[in-house]
């Protein structure tokens, strides 16, 4: 998938990230509450702050949406 994107003009404050995180480079405290997942999708503002974490690609986009939000994909 080699689509060119042009990112002139996106509102840089609605732009999130969403990736694949390993749920074993998680905290402790975060791994003992994920039940039968080994990645997990986290949501991220351009600045690298983590706004969510949920269990599928799909939710992590539907959440952005839903919140106003611009999701694209990293990898």
């Amino acid at each position: 998938m080699n689509t060119k994107y042009d990112f002139d003009g996106q509102d840089e404050d609605r732009l999130v990230y969403v990736r694949p995180v390993l749920v074993s480079d998680l905290p402790e405290d975060v791994q003992d509450q994920v039940e039968d997942q080994d990645i997990l999708y986290a949501v991220h503002r351009a600045d690298g702050e983590r706004l969510a974490l949920v269990t599928d690609r799909s939710m992590a986009f539907s959440l952005a949406r839903e919140n106003d939000l611009a999701p694209v994909t990293v990898h």
